[in-house]
């Protein structure tokens, strides 16, 4: 693959940004640039019809998130290498991409000659991150730096009722207790996980496999 020139797409929502790295990548001599899309589905078309080598892939994209995606992606067509290049800077997000296939993360203020590292370890097998990505990853995470929180027996049992998208009211009548109990529960998980929503809150019960 190093002999040959890379075949690479673009993936953003962004028409502007396609074409500010399509500029930029132009005149490299182991990248031919053949696409650029707004969406997952149609690269998705794209890469049934010919050989992709590299996909230049945004986490934001309006049909698909760029996760899903990449391991959608990856599944398929093991040998296509997938690069992220996003201005998300959760350390979560940067884990699950890599653990669904991704080769490499870097945020959208990287130099040129970063993205080039990254092509040229990705070619190579290994995973690289733009400087910034690698010191989001070399700091411990919110969860890291909080022990999980001592729950009851019964939050224990809601956490799990939200967590399967159940309303206070269907957990109350399963419990048989009032929804407003049910609510109070709610509040006081998601004061124990520090969080501000029930997505967080599942989230964070994932990470620290209360499930």
């Amino acid at each position: 693959m190093l002999q040959n020139k890379l075949r690479t797409v673009i993936v953003d929502d962004h028409p502007i940004v396609i074409e500010g790295l399509k500029n930029l990548l132009k005149n490299e001599s182991n990248i031919e640039l053949i696409g650029g899309f707004q969406n997952g589905a149609d690269i998705m078309l794209y890469l049934e019809s010919g050989k992709v080598d590299l996909i230049l892939l945004d986490i934001t994209l309006p049909d698909v998130n760029g996760m899903d995606l990449c391991l959608k992606i990856k599944k398929k067509y093991r040998s296509t290498i997938v690069l992220i290049l996003s201005n998300r800077t959760e350390r979560s997000i940067v884990v699950q991409t890599i653990q669904n296939g991704a080769s490499g993360y870097l945020l959208k203020n990287s130099s040129l000659d970063e993205l080039r590292r990254c092509i040229a370890e990705a070619v190579n097998g290994s995973i690289c991150y733009s400087k910034e990505v690698t010191e989001i990853l070399s700091r411990p995470s919110r969860n890291e730096l909080l022990a999980a929180p001592r729950l009851t027996k019964r939050e224990k049992q809601i956490l799990e009722l939200i967590a399967q998208g159940k309303t206070s009211q269907a957990i109350g009548e399963e419990l048989f207790l009032s929804p407003l109990t049910i609510d109070t529960h709610r509040k006081n998980l998601l004061q124990k996980f520090q969080v501000k929503n029930v997505a967080e809150l599942i989230m964070s019960a994932n990470q620290q496999n209360l499930f």
